[in-house]
């Protein structure tokens, strides 16, 4: 048997679709025993949610005030004191998971593996490497505690109808005072999450501005999609660094993904390799976004777009 505790991430009113995701490839392991820890200030709505996981056998809620905000530098040493006794800890590779999961292996004295895609045995992953231009099998020290993060683009989400025990534990563990929480900015939308959209539309440089860029949020409420960007377009100014799609931004999986204006640098491809389907626009045919395109249209976005959107609304 092979105890798996998964450090599930929450925003207190709701677990992340990541956290089911990161159980699917815990269930992927014989003999898996599987524990979610929720840390919170309350975490008893969303300890409910994680118990109804199919897969989990226990969910333990570590509630202290100092937890009310997801600080890794806080996280991490009570992380560290929860794994002892346990063969695997698994966080997403999501912006929670890699601030804090390095954190948990380097307190642990132990490697980390990041962005496990596929099992192939208790301590035998595949991931990939050169922006995800090859795929490699690693096979991490089964005498050690196995820290890991996993590529929640690679897995589908474990289905509900769970009904695992859920309990309270103190930790006696000494908190550091150099980090503490300041505030939070984010920009309110009614889009769905970019990390998890089902559908995403994004573009690229070739909007030339981000006056230009507004013309996708109209096209994304038509089709109940996130909003995405290329890094070129972020780094331009046109688009939030939040809205990056791509190996150094989010790496998502939705059912369609629509590139308007991306030439499609390996950097951005990354990002999106796990895509169901990819529609491609751009006025350059020979863009390389046509190769990994499912359909590609060959045009000017400014005059396509508008278009779309007319035969949306029809």
């Amino acid at each position: 048997m092979h105890k798996i505790l998964i450090i599930g991430e929450h925003d207190g009113k709701a677990v992340n679709p990541a956290t089911a995701k990161c159980v699917t490839c815990a269930t992927a392991i014989v003999g898996a025993d599987i524990t979610i820890a929720l840390l919170g200030a309350d975490t008893a709505s969303v300890a409910a949610q994680a118990a109804a996981i199919a897969g989990v056998k226990t969910v333990l809620r570590i509630d202290r005030p100092e937890n009310e905000h997801p600080l890794a530098a806080l996280f991490a040493p009570q992380v560290a004191a929860l794994a002892a006794g346990y063969s695997h800890v698994f966080g997403p590779s999501t912006s929670f998971g890699k601030d804090l999961m390095p954190r948990v292996a380097a307190l642990l004295g132990v490697s980390q593996v990041s962005d496990l895609m596929a099992v192939e045995g208790a301590h035998k992953f595949r991931r990939p490497i050169y922006a995800g231009n090859a795929i490699i099998t690693v096979e991490a020290d089964a005498s050690k505690t196995l820290v890991a993060t996993v590529r929640i683009a690679s897995f589908e989400a474990a289905a509900g109808g769970g009904s695992a025990a859920i309990e309270t534990k103190s930790l006696d563990v000494a908190l550091p005072s150099h980090t503490r929480y300041v505030g939070t900015k984010s920009g309110s939308t009614d889009r769905p999450d970019l990390q998890t959209a089902a559908r995403v539309v994004s573009g690229g440089r070739a909007l030339a501005s981000a006056e230009n860029f507004k013309i996708l949020y109209g096209l994304a409420d038509k089709l109940g999609a996130a909003v995405g960007a290329s890094r070129a377009a972020v780094d331009a100014g046109y688009a939030p660094n939040e809205m990056q799609v791509g190996q150094t931004g989010k790496i998502i999986s939705p059912e369609i993904y629509i590139a308007i204006g991306i030439s499609g640098a390996i950097q951005h491809l990354t990002g999106i390799k796990d895509a169901r389907t990819i529609v491609a626009i751009n006025k350059d045919g020979e863009a390389p976004i046509f190769e990994v395109a499912d359909y590609g249209l060959v045009g000017d976005l400014f005059q396509i777009i508008p278009e779309l959107e007319k035969m949306l609304s029809a």
